[in-house]
């Protein structure tokens, strides 16, 4: 790729030192899904993920609903997310969005990433700039996933506090059967369609990039969040299961507090047909 038309963002040169190339890059989780079969946004640099070639830069589709938007224009990319929407599946308003800068470096062993800083590349090349789209939008995708699953925590709180604090559970099943069901959807999602844990295919034919990826890995704690979810995922899954029990137990107390008393009833019934038949 010419380092030339990835130049957006650059900042201006001055008489003494000349400025290094930065590019913009721009994730956007969409929705749940994006549907990329039959797209074609312009010359494919990629297939895995949908990668194209868009104006001066690059437009990443990654199936679980995000979109990398590499060295375009603002007015480019509202254009570009306009012709994805029909395809976005469970369209999510506002975007998760997060945003990174790279920059041009002297050389592959000075490639780093400073703490809050730009990303420093030797070239600003397809499979570079693919490593972080991955990178940048299964983060993305994290913070999303890291919301829902804080938002059950919420709703399972007042619950566990009540069975401590009273010995009561809540009165609806349903309740927790949507948590549940909640936490399996977000399991489901990081553990299939995201795959956090699993390298890009990039790095299958690049593996010299391994220790780039390494870096991004590191910056993003793609690793540390993801096992942080896990752990939670589980704690809910629990949380919720134990409640459900409980509930299922109280339930079935009262059937069979209910059976007795039918059967006492009818014995009852019984024992005064009898003494009335007999009188």
């Amino acid at each position: 790729m010419n380092v030339d038309q990835l130049s957006i963002g650059t900042t201006p040169t001055s008489p003494k030192q000349e400025a290094a190339p930065t590019l913009r890059i721009r994730a956007l989780m969409l929705g749940d899904r994006i549907n990329a079969s039959g797209l074609e946004l312009g010359p494919l640099v990629s297939s895995t993920p949908a990668a194209f070639r868009v104006h001066a830069g690059l437009a990443v589709i990654f199936r679980y609903g995000v979109v990398v938007l590499i060295g375009l224009l603002p007015s480019e990319e509202k254009v570009l997310i306009d012709s994805l929407k029909p395809r976005v599946i469970g369209e999510l308003s506002p975007y998760e969005e997060e945003t990174a800068q790279a920059q041009l470096c002297k050389d592959e062993n000075a490639e780093a990433i400073q703490p809050g800083g730009p990303i420093c590349l030797a070239k600003f090349s397809d499979d570079r700039l693919l490593l972080i789209a991955d990178a940048l939008a299964k983060s993305t995708s994290l913070a999303r996933d890291e919301r829902r699953v804080a938002a059950v925590f919420d709703v399972i709180e007042p619950f566990a506090r009540k069975l401590a604090e009273r010995g009561r559970t809540p009165p609806r099943r349903k309740g927790m059967l949507r948590l549940i069901g909640n936490a399996l959807l977000v399991q489901q999602r990081v553990a299939g369609r995201v795959a956090v844990a699993e390298k890009p295919d990039v790095l299958w034919e690049k593996p010299e990039l391994d220790r780039l990826y390494a870096r991004l890995e590191d910056e993003y704690e793609l690793k540390e969040r993801l096992d942080t979810l896990e752990r939670k995922l589980t704690a809910v899954s629990a949380t919720a299961n134990a409640l459900t029990d409980i509930i299922d137990t109280q339930r079935s107390l009262r059937l069979e507090i209910a059976v007795v008393v039918l059967i006492v009833i009818e014995v009852a019934i019984g024992c005064f047909q009898i003494y009335t038949g007999i009188h």
